[in-house]
């Protein structure tokens, strides 16, 4: 572990020189309470069964051990434009590529979230292949020049650097899908070939040509529909309410170039319930067209992917069906094994159902696929807290705040669980830490009363009532849970559940909410969320 001098934060990816607050030198820190270690280079990690009696740890793999064969992952293109265009077509070149890779059988891809970390980074090809654990990495670079552009793409053997394969292509804008697919059937037949032991040139093409045309269904023909997508879904990931506002828009600009683009009504809907799931839209209205969005997809490619992943993301939010949800996410994992959304909303899912073993062994699935992500993170760390795991927990929530990403809440979700630990002090340091003011008091107001501080208790919730929008009635009631308030709790509850707030979904395993278990008013509640 090292420390900053300055701040004091701690940080537990030991690859670290510099504090990400102040830029201090970081110095060798104290033992955690916890001792675990975490490295970036975590691809697989062994999880424990919850019903394990060992006290079991997030463990790095082992020295010297190899990844398996058929482990890559696809960087970012580097962009060399001089357009000043950006990266939203490099960056959606390379996304698209390992989209299609993470759904041909028997490859295991890197996520987008990991592979991206390493966007702009001071390391070598095999330096990054190392910290994301695969056998092979696939980079490139894209030059833009008014209807033309140049592609130079190369497969890297991590273990000694070796080009596997290079290519590079000069072509109009207009032939970029033959680019694409070209690059994908290039990669896959060198990686059957380092899998099978053989010349790639003896793995049968047309099998490779035809895994490849199965894996791009949903795909438009028009190149500026293409383009608009790449640039909605950019700007989607950029994660503020304006540019989620523009996602949608250049994702309606695509289909209105192409009405029958799947794959872009797909994504026209994760927009709108992120917009929903972000308080950027009426909830209501925003998953309504979210989804419109999902069934136009399934209605024009019954077999994409992503739109049984997004329509169980709808019907575990918004409609509170949780088999059907649950349905949902197998048939995308049926289609897309690799596929770290789909894992992931899977995982979630049983967590909320309190299914946590199985939630546990998809964790892992998705962290051999997504090691870097912060949200994956944040969710285990919400999975071993309901689970009872703390030390596991609090791992989880360091690792994703190590994280460039990070997202809010993380750093009060970590306070109360040191607070649960034993540790009062440290749990209100911690609580200092977390930029959102609404979350900061929801810890706070926890934490205050647990450690008799009424008045400061009070008053951090009296700033939640005070501050609180429609999409707050569900954390206000935690904290009357935590307290002990029943009454107060089912009140802000029922609020929290007539506006259809999808946090209520995680009501069953929620640790704050343990006071009302034997209550006879929470069975009928949680019947009404689809929990019981």
């Amino acid at each position: 572990m090292k420390r900053c001098p300055e701040c004091r934060r701690d940080y537990y990816d030991d690859s670290l020189s510099y504090c990400l607050d102040d830029g201090s030198v970081l110095l060798e820190g104290p033992s955690s309470v916890s001792s675990i270690r975490i490295e970036p280079a975590t691809a697989v990690m062994p999880f424990p069964r919850v019903g394990d009696q060992t006290t079991a740890r997030f463990a790095v793999p082992a020295a010297g051990m190899e990844p398996p064969l058929n482990s890559t992952a696809v960087l970012p293109f580097r962009n060399l434009s001089s357009s000043g265009e950006g990266d939203y077509f490099s960056d959606g070149l390379a996304e698209e590529l390992l989209n299609v890779l993470s759904k041909i059988d028997g490859l295991q891809v890197a996520a987008r979230t990991s592979a991206f970390y390493f966007k702009n980074a001071a390391a070598t090809v095999v330096e990054i292949g190392r910290s994301l654990g695969v056998a092979t990495v696939v980079e490139g670079s894209v030059r833009s020049a008014g209807g033309r552009v140049r592609i130079s793409v190369s497969l890297v053997k991590v273990s000694d650097g070796f080009q596997l394969w290079s290519e590079t292509y000069d072509r109009t804008l207009s032939d970029i899908f033959a680019v694409q697919d070209d690059i994908a059937q290039s990669v896959v037949q060198e990686l059957r070939g380092l899998l099978l032991g053989i010349e790639p040139e003896k793995v049968p093409l047309k099998a490779v040509e035809s895994e490849v045309a199965e894996a791009v269904r949903g795909r438009t023909a028009e190149p500026e529909a293409h383009r608009l997508m790449l640039m909605g879904r950019y700007r989607l990931g950029l994660y503020t309410r304006e540019n989620g506002e523009a996602a949608i828009e250049f994702f309606t600009r695509a289909l209105e170039i192409d009405p029958e683009f799947a794959l872009c009504w797909a994504e026209l809907s994760r927009a709108y319930s992120v917009c929903a799931g972000k308080a950027w839209a009426a909830t209501d209205e925003a998953f309504a067209l979210s989804r419109e969005a999902v069934e136009k997809a399934l209605e024009l490619e019954p077999e994409l992917a992503e739109a049984h992943a997004q329509l169980g993301r709808i019907q575990q939010a918004y409609d509170w069906d949780m088999k059907a949800a649950e349905a949902s996410y197998n048939r995308a994992l049926e289609i897309a094994p690799g596929s770290a959304t789909a894992l992931d909303g899977a995982s979630v899912l049983a967590y909320k159902l309190g299914n946590f073993d199985r939630a546990l062994e998809l964790s892992r699935r998705v962290l051999d696929h997504d090691p870097l992500s912060a949200p994956v993170w944040h969710n285990l760390g919400l999975l071993c807290h309901a689970a009872g795991k703390l030390e596991e927990a609090e791992t989880a929530f360091l690792r994703s705040l190590e994280m460039p990403t990070s997202g809010v809440a993380t750093s009060a979700l970590l306070a109360l669980v040191v607070l649960e630990r034993g540790d009062p002090v440290r749990a209100r340091e911690l609580v200092t830490k977390e930029r959102d003011d609404f979350w900061r008091d929801w810890a706070v107001a926890m934490i205050e009363h647990r450690e008799g501080n009424s008045s400061a208790a009070d008053a951090a919730l009296g700033r939640l009532k005070a501050a609180g929008s429609v999409g707050d009635a569900f954390q206000i009631a935690e904290v009357h849970a935590f307290r002990g308030e029943a009454d107060e709790a089912f009140e802000w509850l029922e609020r929290a559940v007539e506006a259809r707030d999808p946090g209520v979904t995680h009501a069953k395993v929620d640790p704050r909410f343990a006071t009302l278990a034997n209550d006879s008013r929470w069975p009928p509640l949680l019947e009404r969320i689809g929990l019981g």
